[in-house]
């Protein structure tokens, strides 16, 4: 995963050596699911960044809400956002985890992403809080909130 910070501050007490367990491995699920969605944005891979998404599913940004009811609505955002970066030359996206907190089957997930060109050169820089939710063993991506 990249990130610095990793998922610490997970809700379970932590004498509790099942919660421990738990959250460790809700942190390993929550990193893969992460390293899922940096890989599409970067793969351009529209199916890959939609598979990462609970249905519904809402987005917050520029100060509206929009709630997308299934995969055909998210899909077609998604081939919107992906066709805006490749305009604006995004070639790498990058993210480092500012917080994260778990507690049972719910987590609270902020991160900073950076998006660059070919030459390594920021294009966008931008932070983003993510709210999962677990379903069976994956966790997926209940809403996003951009700053």
């Amino acid at each position: 995963m990249a990130d610095d910070g990793g998922f610490a501050g997970a809700g379970n007490d932590p004498t509790n050596e099942a919660g421990a367990v738990a959250n460790g491995d809700a942190e390993v699920a929550i990193a893969e699911l992460f390293d899922d969605y940096q890989s599409g944005f970067n793969d351009y891979d529209v199916d890959r960044i939609c598979d990462c998404f609970a249905m519904p599913a809402i987005i917050w940004q520029h100060e509206k809400g929009h709630v997308f009811a299934d995969e055909d609505e998210l899909i077609e955002n998604i081939e919107a956002l992906l066709k805006a970066l490749e305009k604006e030359g995004v070639s790498h996206s990058e993210f480092h985890v500012a917080s994260s907190h778990v507690s049972g089957s719910a987590a609270l997930v902020t991160l900073d992403w950076t998006q660059e060109n070919s030459d390594g050169e920021p294009v966008f820089e931008f932070t983003c809080h993510y709210q999962l939710i677990q379903d069976g063993s994956d966790w997926v991506i209940a809403c996003i909130i951009n700053d």
